[in-house]
């Protein structure tokens, strides 16, 4: 993975040559993001997407956006098998500073503890007090967790 941002780098210079015009500058944000990909296919991937680029990004520096839909719709997790939720994490959080968004806490933790809860009610059949000793809490406290998330209408009851 480390030597992906100097792979892109040479067969962004490569492709430049070929079609004989002036070499792209990918910006590090994208570099950074397009690291995270196992790229299994073999390099032959990497110097599809970086002919792609010299093409298609409408200026000299390639940015997030220039990047093709199918690198963009989906995360790099997603996109290797076994990926686990803490890279799929790592991710997010670096592709979210990278698009200068700030209070990522305030967002994520909300998410999470949601996705938790709800699933820990799902495998319970809706039981407070299982959900909650399966999620290491006490049931007044997944009770408060739920009112503060707003899940009230949702969550089932014991």
């Amino acid at each position: 993975r480390e030597d992906i941002p100097l792979l892109l780098r040479f067969f962004l210079d490569r492709a430049a040559q070929e079609l004989n015009v002036e070499p792209k500058i990918m910006r590090a944000d994208v570099a950074t993001y397009l690291s995270q990909f196992d790229w299994p296919g073999n390099v032959r991937q990497l110097e599809n997407l970086c002919r792609w680029l010299t093409v298609m990004a409408a200026s000299r520096e390639i940015h997030m956006a220039d990047l093709p839909p199918e690198l963009n719709e989906t995360t790099p997790a997603a996109a290797s098998p076994g990926g686990d939720w803490e890279q799929a994490l790592q991710r997010w959080t670096d592709q979210e500073l990278a698009r200068g968004e700030q209070g990522l806490l305030d967002r994520a933790t909300p998410a999470f503890e949601r996705i938790m809860i709800e699933t820990a009610l799902k495998h319970t059949g809706g039981r407070r007090q299982d959900a909650a000793r399966l999620l290491g809490w006490g049931r007044n406290t997944l009770t408060r967790k739920i009112k503060e998330l707003g899940m009230d209408e949702s969550a089932s009851h014991d």
